[in-house]
C-alpha cells in the first residue's frame, strides 16, 4: 500500500467509523502514542500531535454522534451540499470503478476517501489516476470545504477540528500529486 492509499484509508476511517469501533483501536493507539507521525508522509507533525492530546474515545463518540448521526449538526453526505454529488451518480461512478458497495449511501465523505484508497490499491494502473482525479474533482472537492468548515464549527473536541485541518491539507497535497502524475503520464 503506498502513501496516497494510507493517507486516504486513515482519514476515511476516522470520518466513516464511530470512534468506539474496535477496528480503529490500533489507529487510535498510534495517534495517542504520537507514533502516527512515523508513518505519515505529509509534513503535519504539529497537527498530528494536537490530534493525540487528551484522547477520550467516549468524548469523541459523543462529538461524532452529535455531528454525524442521522439528525446530527453536520451531514457527511455530498448530496446534502452539492446537486452534482447526487448519491446515485456517486454510486454509479464507484460501481464503474469496480468498488464493492453496501446499501449504505455511497456519498459519505469518509467512504469517498476510503474509495480513493480502494481505487489506488485495485484499479488498473492506466485507469487509477484518472479515476482518482474524477473522484476528487467530481465527487469530493466540490463540497468538502463546506463539510470540513462545518466540522470545524460544530466539533466540541479538538480532535475533530484538527482532523478537519489535517484532511484539508492532505486532500490538497493528494490532489496536487494526482495532477502531477497525470501530467507526467500525458507527456510520455
Amino acid at each position: 500500500m503506498n502513501e496516497f492509499s494510507v493517507v486516504c484509508r486513515i482519514l476515511g476511517s476516522l470520518f466513516y467509523r464511530n470512534p468506539q469501533d474496535p477496528v480503529l483501536d490500533p489507529l487510535f493507539a498510534l495517534i495517542a502514542d504520537g507514533k502516527l507521525k512515523q508513518h505519515w508522509p505529509l509534513e503535519q507533525d504539529d497537527l498530528l500531535d494536537r490530534m493525540g492530546q487528551g484522547l477520550d474515545r467516549k468524548v469523541l463518540e459523543a462529538d461524532y454522534q452529535a455531528m454525524f448521526a442521522t439528525e446530527g449538526s453536520v451531514s457527511p453526505y455530498g448530496s446534502d451540499y452539492e446537486d452534482s454529488a447526487e448519491q446515485a451518480a456517486t454510486r454509479a461512478f464507484l460501481t464503474q470503478c469496480g468498488m464493492p458497495l453496501t446499501e449504505a449511501p455511497a456519498d459519505h465523505f469518509g467512504l469517498l476517501l476510503l474509495a480513493a484508497s480502494w481505487i489506488e490499491d485495485n484499479a488498473q494502473e492506466s485507469d487509477e489516476v484518472q479515476a482518482q482525479l474524477a473522484l476528487f474533482d467530481d465527487y469530493l472537492l466540490p463540497w468538502c470545504g463546506r463539510f470540513m468548515g462545518k466540522v470545524e464549527v460544530h466539533a466540541t473536541t479538538a480532535f475533530y477540528r484538527t482532523l478537519s485541518m489535517v484532511t484539508r491539507e492532505a486532500m490538497q497535497a493528494m490532489r496536487d500529486e494526482l495532477a502531477e502524475v497525470s501530467s507526467d503520464e500525458g507527456s510520455e
